[in-house]
């Protein structure tokens, strides 16, 4: 069976899967755009409603700003890393409904919103797998290793986002959160995709950006919980068996 190599564990393991967003992906190249727009889109129904804004946009879906309002990071603990779609959009609707907007209206006027944002971020084509994720995922290609996604993400925006990258010929299931009763931290999506690749749990690694893939690895009883942290700190990943700070840090024998 090949081992992984992570810090100083080696591990057995038949089957890697991978979180999509801030663990395949680099978040804010594709997120941050989209967020962008979603942000200036509630900023102006705001406007037009009653003139008020929110106090601090930043506040809405967990982003960080510059003094140009241009998105610059984002908490690993909060909704843009974590929320669902369904999720999301409660969020962003509360604060229409807050003003004043009938809680229907509300919601139609969101799913407007992320509609004209997916659409631009669909124009851009943006996706950047972060750095050195290609030379691992070739690796594991080589040694055999079955791998899978595991996502909050929907099944549409899954697809193009790997296409996007030229990654998805590398995954034998996607395990979208359509596809599944319950989202992360539940772990019908890690046994989903166990079950369709033919491996057993204890045999299977996740690596993912967030708390919530580290609890699924742990309630699906999988054999390693990897929580990587491109932008450094990992105090937000309370449940991982050890954490990296990327792709240089892992390697596959055997």
């Amino acid at each position: 069976m090949p081992l992984l190599h992570v810090n100083n564990l080696a591990v057995p393991c038949q089957c890697i899967l991978f979180d999509k967003d801030g663990t395949l992906l680099d978040l804010l190249a594709t997120w941050g755009v989209w967020a962008e727009l979603v942000l200036e889109g509630l900023d102006n129904q705001l406007a037009l409603i009653s003139g008020s804004r929110p106090a601090d946009l930043s506040r809405v879906l967990g982003t960080r700003h510059g003094a140009d309002g241009r998105m610059t990071g984002y908490d690993p603990a909060g909704p843009l890393a974590m929320a669902t779609a369904e999720e999301t959009t409660g969020i962003l609707a509360w604060h229409l409904y807050d003003a004043g907007v009938p809680w229907n209206e509300a919601v139609t006027l969101i799913n407007n919103i992320v509609k004209e944002a997916m659409n631009g971020v669909r124009s851009r084509r943006t996706a950047v797998p972060l750095p050195g994720l290609l030379p691992f995922l070739q690796q594991c290609a080589a040694a055999k290793l079955k791998l899978g996604v595991v996502t909050s993400d929907g099944s549409r925006t899954t697809g193009e986002h790997l296409e996007w990258m030229g990654i998805a010929g590398f995954f034998q299931t996607i395990v979208t959160r359509d596809r599944v009763r319950l989202g992360k931290p539940a772990p019908e999506m890690a046994e989903t995709a166990c079950r369709e690749l033919g491996v057993l749990p204890e045999n299977t690694v996740i690596i993912g950006d967030s708390n919530a893939d580290m609890q699924l690895g742990k309630g699906a009883g999988l054999r390693l919980s990897v929580g990587i942290s491109p932008e450094g700190g990992s105090g937000h990943l309370l449940d991982a068996d050890t954490v990296i700070a990327g792709y240089h840090q892992l390697a596959i024998t055997g």
